[in-house]
């Protein structure tokens, strides 16, 4: 078996392991797979990596990327990650590697990021445990700010190449023809499935997103409950590192603070719980936004939901997103002076 990534949902997965808990946010089916099934360059590379053979499948994710639990025989767990060569992945892992390093909790990569082929591998400790933190409260809302402002400090201190081009659902900034980053497997669908409200919303806030002069900053773009795990009330691990972005700080605030309630399916938090997320993380930070910046933060906190209520229409899914997109853009958009 080689690992193909090509029409995998943004964001959501296909399980293959065992029944136990998996050390990060899943979505999806769990089935059983074998050492047979694991693709044929993988065995060599973990012993040329990582010193032992695996021995054992704990699970495997299918999504952007491929991501694979390991037991190795030395009795070692370990997450393989592999993913299209885009360019991104080196800075992903390095700035991923800097933060564990620190003591932030999230896996420390065991390896750079290597080619295969035409793919990007490495690999990072098994880090598995903790819950997920339910809810879209103002107090889950202000507990996830926490994190958040935790995370963007740390990185602010990591100097990498930008992880560019930007994850799709953070890509506002594409040079493609049209509204939406070039998404062939999207583009192939009949767009006219897709409700007008939302492609409104969506040009509507990627002109305000445009047209702002605001310094780019490396930020994590899938701060989503589904990348989470908590334990007696603080945060055990940050997972998706392969999620860094180059994006004006306002704007992955933005981002988070829209997408922070999300597991299965993807939605928005509410308008008020956003609110909440945006006043702790500034004091968390210790510092203000902007009155430009508290506009940016309401039109980046629409995009990834647009991004997914996209998705739901062109593929008939309940309408999770595009009933919150429905729900909140007027207001989110007067916020945001788009």
């Amino acid at each position: 078996m080689q690992w193909s990534l090509g029409r995998a949902r943004p964001r959501s997965v296909f399980v293959v392991g065992t029944s136990r808990s998996l050390p990060f946010g899943a979505r999806g089916t769990v089935l059983t797979m074998s050492l047979g099934d694991l693709p044929s360059w993988l065995p060599g590379w973990c012993v040329d990596q990582l010193g032992d053979e695996p021995v054992g499948v704990l699970f495997e994710v299918r999504s952007i990327s491929a991501v694979l639990g390991l037991r190795l025989a030395d009795g070692r767990d370990v997450v393989v990650k592999a993913r299209e060569d885009d360019g991104r992945a080196a800075s992903c892992v390095v700035a991923q590697a800097r933060l564990a390093e620190r003591g932030f909790p999230c896996p420390l990569p065991l390896t750079p990021a290597l080619g295969v082929g035409a793919l990007t591998v490495h690999a990072e400790e098994s880090r598995p445990g903790g819950e997920l933190l339910r809810g879209d409260s103002q107090d889950v809302a202000v507990s996830c700010a926490a994190v958040f402002a935790r995370l963007m400090a740390e990185l602010a201190d990591v100097t990498v190449a930008p992880p560019l081009p930007n994850p799709r659902w953070a890509r506002w900034d594409h040079a493609d023809a049209g509204l939406w980053p070039a998404i062939e497997f999207l583009d192939e669908r009949d767009q006219n499935a897709v409700p007008a409200y939302v492609v409104d919303t969506a040009d509507r806030a990627r002109k305000r997103l445009l047209a702002a002069d605001l310094p780019c900053v490396l930020g994590h773009a899938d701060f989503e409950a589904q990348n989470l795990r908590w334990r007696d009330g603080q945060v055990w691990a940050v997972h998706d590192w392969d999620s860094l972005a180059w994006q004006p700080e306002a704007a992955l605030a933005g981002a988070a603070c829209g997408a922070f309630a999300s597991a299965s399916p993807p939605t928005l938090a509410p308008i008020e719980s956003s609110a909440a997320f945006l006043a702790a993380y500034q004091d968390f930070r210790g510092r203000r936004f902007t009155a430009e910046e508290q506009e940016i933060v309401w039109a980046a906190s629409l995009w990834p939901a647009v991004h997914n209520a996209r998705w739901e229409a062109l593929h008939g899914d309940p309408p999770v997103a595009c009933d919150a997109v429905r729900a909140q853009s007027a207001e989110r958009l007067r916020r945001a002076n788009a």
